[in-house]
């Protein structure tokens, strides 16, 4: 150390010193323009979700000429109500009207017609009633 001119003690003061923090300005710099360049081309992939389209009321099962069975029809209304053969009907009365019908036709299908907005816990009813009256032909619009 001596060569140098520097004293051991002069030199340690001088680097304690001297300022030697890295400046950080220039890297976070880059990571910010890299977070802008992948957030602008990044490509956002739409995906596409599902239509239902509901068949309205109006429409109508093709009916087969051959099957000679008289269907039961439930409506489940949008307000909560239950109509069976234009009459309205409390859901405890679904599974005594199915049963009755079972023991005279065994296969007799039964619909659940169920307008839009309609509650779904009210079709569930109706449709747990049908079956614990012994319906194993159900079907719903």
């Amino acid at each position: 150390m001596a060569l140098l001119g520097l004293s051991s003690s002069r030199l340690h003061s001088s680097l304690k010193d001297s300022d030697s923090r890295v400046d950080l300005s220039p890297m976070i710099d880059c990571v910010f323009i890299l977070l802008i360049f992948f957030v602008v081309t990044t490509v956002f992939i739409e995906e596409s979700g599902i239509e239902a389209n509901r068949p309205s009321l109006d429409d109508s099962i093709p009916e087969d000429p051959s099957d000679n069975v008289r269907r039961f029809e439930f409506l489940v209304m949008s307000d909560g109500l239950v109509k069976f053969r234009n009459r309205t009907i409390p859901v405890e009365a679904v599974e005594p009207l199915v049963a009755r019908e079972i023991q005279r036709n065994p296969t007799v299908p039964v619909l659940i017609n169920v307008e839009d907005h309609a509650k779904h816990d009210v079709f569930v009813r109706v449709y747990g009633n049908a079956k614990a009256g012994g319906a194993t032909r159900i079907s719903f619009k």
